[in-house]
């Protein structure tokens, strides 16, 4: 589904009348003015899936951003914007497909995202392991202590002993009795993963910002396949910043090198970083 089709970031000659008009100022910087017409990144053509590739400083986080706001986009994390953000987006156009309307859902997803969906999962499994530890505490005391109710004030802990000697044949049992298990049963990659495959539901459009940080290379592949179906079966356009060769080779993408002077169009086996990988593996090939 081609939900957005093409994209203008700020003609350079507004930029420029707009910089010497603020020079003046105080200001330090004037970001995200001069960041992309620097690379000539003037304006985009989608497919169902584009890719946005480059070195760090080349521009794609920041392309990633002003798209995603310039479209209105839902994000987790907030992020740092400029003074002048805003005079730049009034600079900027976008189109949506012809006969589309805005799709149900546009969405930017970021590395922070991820990182906080992990922390704040192992957050939530620690203060559990905490109160597991307290329950099997919690049993010991109920079935080994030679407990007497002497008033009212003691029938909670009763309750107790009675649940433990009648009902629980073992600590752990009584310990999944009381409590939930573990949200967390798996490693920080599949949480990652996780987080986007409960993120990316259909029919919307979605920007990733170098979606491979925290996975690992078959992470990497199974999140290409999931997007790859997402694009063909649920209606989901997907924009990306990554330079990821396990995404860079997904099928179909449009890949706008951000190297590149001004930025080009390139198949993946064109890029240099793919090209190391290459030329690295074919190197070493015979101790495979």
């Amino acid at each position: 589904m081609l939900w957005l089709e093409e994209f203008s970031f700020a003609p350079v000659e507004q930029e420029e009348q707009f910089l010497n008009y603020i020079r003046p100022t105080c200001y330090d910087t004037y970001y995200p003015f001069g960041i992309l017409s620097r690379h000539g990144f003037r304006s985009i053509s989608f497919e169902p899936l584009t890719i946005l590739y480059g070195g760090n400083g080349c521009g794609k986080t920041t392309a990633l951003n002003i798209i995603a706001e310039k479209t209105g986009a839902e994000r987790d994390t907030l992020y740092n914007r400029s003074s002048f953000f805003e005079d730049y987006l009034e600079m900027c156009g976008c189109s949506f497909g012809r006969g589309q309307k805005r799709p149900g859902e546009i969405r930017i997803i970021t590395s922070d995202d991820v990182f906080d969906f992990m922390l704040n999962l192992r957050s939530l499994n620690e203060g559990l392991d905490a109160r597991r530890e307290e329950l099997f505490a919690e049993y010991a005391d109920a079935k080994y202590s030679h407990f007497q109710m002497r008033s009212l004030d003691d029938y909670g802990q009763l309750k107790k002993v009675v649940e433990v000697r009648k009902r629980s044949s073992s600590a752990s049992r009584y310990v999944r009795a009381n409590m939930m298990g573990n949200v967390r049963e798996h490693s920080n990659g599949e949480s990652a993963f996780l987080y986007f495959t409960q993120k990316i539901s259909g029919r919307g459009l979605y920007l990733l910002d170098e979606p491979e940080n925290s996975l690992s290379p078959g992470k990497q592949t199974e999140l290409a396949g999931f997007l790859e179906d997402s694009v063909r079966f649920y209606d989901c356009q997907i924009i990306m910043a990554t330079h990821s060769p396990f995404l860079l080779s997904m099928k179909g993408a449009r890949i706008y090198d951000l190297d590149e002077e001004p930025v080009d169009v390139k198949r993946w086996t064109q890029l240099e970083s793919v090209r190391v990988y290459h030329d690295f593996f074919l190197k070493h090939r015979e101790e495979f």
